[in-house]
């Protein structure tokens, strides 16, 4: 399901067709149609693009006093302001500037349980995870096995 999501994702970012989007992520579009059908509008010419937002399930991480947590997200807006907030997290933790972090002062993200997690702002608890190295962009998806 993973490569579904990120195949949607890129349909919508890139502005890509399903076609070059699934090949991409190593899908057939017709496994895309099928599983991320709620995500994705078909044109009158045919033609599928994906819709501004979805509601597919992601396992992503989140940075947490503990460590990097995974949690489950229905909400594609909340999966990209988790992203962006990665980039601002790698920014800090690259150069010491701490600006884009503000944006994330009051961010909580919610997961499918409903639950509120928020979001690490503290330049002394990221300083501790990421001396830990629990910090690392690449973990902004869950682990497959």
């Amino acid at each position: 399901m993973a490569r579904v999501t990120h195949t949607i994702s890129r349909m919508r970012a890139d502005r890509v067709s399903l076609r070059e989007a699934s090949r991409e992520f190593g899908l057939d579009p017709r496994v895309v149609k099928r599983l991320g059908n709620s995500a994705l509008r078909k044109r009158v010419n045919g033609q599928y693009v994906a819709k501004r937002s979805d509601k597919l399930l992601r396992i992503l991480a989140i940075p947490t006093a503990d460590g990097v947590r995974e949690i489950a997200i229905r909400d594609s807006r909340q999966a990209t302001s988790l992203g962006k907030y990665w980039v601002a997290v790698q920014k800090y933790l690259q150069t010491g500037d701490a600006s884009a972090l503000k944006k994330f002062r009051r961010t909580r993200i919610t997961d499918v349980s409903r639950r509120r997690v928020p979001l690490i702002i503290d330049q002394t608890e990221l300083d501790r995870l990421g001396s830990a190295g629990v910090l690392s962009f690449e973990s902004l998806y869950a682990k497959v096995a």
